[in-house]
């Protein structure tokens, strides 16, 4: 699909318009794309909405570590935030990402060395066993790279996997964020994966109606979540159950 002819009125499916990053890359490629993309999520405050949900549960009435599962982790930096955000407030956590890219996994174990213990686990998160029930589950820019059906299945996967809440936060779909993050990469000469993938992941974003469909379809209630956007071009569905 040319990236000229984008109908932001309905979410472009992953496979019609595919991402670079989604392709096999070198190692040295994904670290530098990956170290870019934190760099653009600290910059836009990607990460908000979740700390936003996070003190929002007040864990430590919990009295207990709060295992946390982060889905698709990337080159950890979100993790490594929350351990941060934890460490500041007396929260216990234990901490795992899971990836199902081996390289980044490697990558995000060498960036966060032995200070942080972080646990990190390659794998697909269909068929990844844990090694104790997790409490939260979270996923950072992640949903837009499933297709609606796998989509449905993740929702319903989370649900049944979170004791206490799960939180994906995602980017919205929109003309003037999607030309102007193209913009800028290009202005900024980040790496050539982020110019071409940061349009393309807002392509294949969301509205609010299209995470309401996909929640019903997954057996979630309307009141069961909440979704909520965020400026810039966020859009978080958060789901508390204690």
């Amino acid at each position: 699909m040319p990236l000229n002819s984008i109908d932001f009125s309905r979410r472009t499916q992953p496979a019609d318009l595919p991402e670079r990053m989604d392709q096999p890359c070198s190692r040295e490629e994904l670290r530098a794309c990956l170290r870019d993309l934190a760099w653009i999520n600290r910059v836009l405050l990607g990460y908000r909405p979740t700390f936003h949900w996070l003190d929002h549960l007040r864990l430590k009435r919990f009295h207990q570590p709060i295992r946390i599962l982060d889905v698709g982790c990337g080159g950890g930096d979100m993790l490594r935030r929350i351990a941060r955000w934890a460490a500041a407030r007396g929260i216990p956590v234990e901490l795992t990402g899971l990836d199902i890219n081996v390289d980044c996994i490697a990558i995000a174990s060498e960036t966060t060395g032995a200070s942080i213990p972080i646990h990190w686990a390659a794998g697909d998160l269909f068929s990844y066993v844990f090694a104790a029930p997790p409490h939260l589950l979270i996923s950072s820019l992640v949903a837009h790279h499933l297709a609606d059906a796998e989509l449905v299945r993740f929702l319903r996967w989370m649900e049944q996997n979170a004791a206490i809440g799960w939180f994906i936060n995602d980017l919205s779909r929109a003309p003037i964020p999607y030309h102007l993050l193209g913009l800028v990469a290009r202005i900024l000469r980040l790496h050539p994966l982020v110019q071409h993938d940061g349009p393309v992941s807002i392509a294949r974003a969301f509205h609010a109606d299209d995470w309401q469909r996909l929640c019903a379809e997954a057996g979630l209630r309307e009141n069961d979540v909440t979704i909520r956007a965020w400026i810039p071009a966020r859009l978080s569905v958060a789901r508390s159950k204690a």
